[in-house]
């Protein structure tokens, strides 16, 4: 009589971690109670993949996910910036455009914008902290007056807008009505930061992205998604080689 051997169930796999193009990845997992399938991401600045999984799936099924996927996950990493220095001499993107960083030992330590050129004084160590807060600071003014432009044509009021430092998102609505707006946007051209608010101020609305959700964007913009998307697509991760 034929016996057969039944092979003892292996243990599930432990903070994974994926070689890729000679660096070793964490894979963060995330079950989700209404996912279908496989979804994976790499981090903006390349630091983790990123599995979203159905919530009865286990973590060695997302370690072979990944793994077929290999060839992709190698552009992706290829695509993530480098460090970019911020300091004196360097350039520094600032609504779509870059601008030169001066110091000059006679200077406000508060950057001042002045043709072209960020004029900074102050101890040079300094540097990047101050001009992370003077880009911080820029984007409230920008992104509340963007978000009550779009909440009135939507009839919806305003509510407080946040500043978020989230590696996947470039914004979010929650259930309650926060509105979270990455701050690396003020780097970005307006109108990639414009069509992200918008989203979220549509998502005030309907919070989903149901076809009428998507009528809503279109009507609320002045100018296509696509382009933004296709910036967001090209470019996003390099916005986070600045201020690391």
């Amino acid at each position: 009589m034929t016996r057969w051997l039944i092979p003892a169930l292996r243990p599930d796999v432990a903070d994974p971690v994926i070689d890729v193009a000679g660096r070793s990845l964490p894979l963060a997992i995330k079950r989700h109670p209404t996912a279908k399938k496989l979804v994976m991401r790499l981090a903006p600045d390349g630091s983790e993949i990123r599995v979203t999984m159905p919530r009865w799936g286990q973590s060695r099924e997302a370690v072979r996910f990944a793994q077929s996927r290999m060839a992709w996950l190698e552009r992706q990493l290829g695509d993530v910036a480098s460090a970019h220095p911020v300091g004196d001499g360097a350039t520094l993107p600032y609504r779509g455009t870059m601008l030169d960083i001066v110091w000059d030992a006679t200077a406000r330590r508060m950057p001042m914008l002045d043709d072209g050129q960020l004029i900074i004084g102050g101890a040079q160590e300094s540097i990047p902290q101050r001009l992370e807060k003077w880009l911080r600071a820029d984007a409230v003014p920008l992104m509340e007056s963007d978000l009550a432009y779009y909440c009135a044509a939507a009839g919806v009021d305003a509510p407080p807008i946040r500043l978020s430092r989230a590696q996947r998102r470039w914004g979010s609505c929650s259930s309650a009505g926060t509105v979270r707006i990455n701050w690396r946007l003020i780097m970005a051209p307006d109108f990639v930061r414009r069509s992200v608010v918008a989203h979220e101020a549509a998502h005030l609305v309907h919070f989903d992205h149901s076809p009428a959700f998507h009528a809503l964007l279109d009507h609320l913009l002045d100018e296509p998604v696509a382009p933004a998307n296709r910036w967001l697509k090209q470019h996003g991760r390099s916005l986070y080689g600045y201020f690391g």
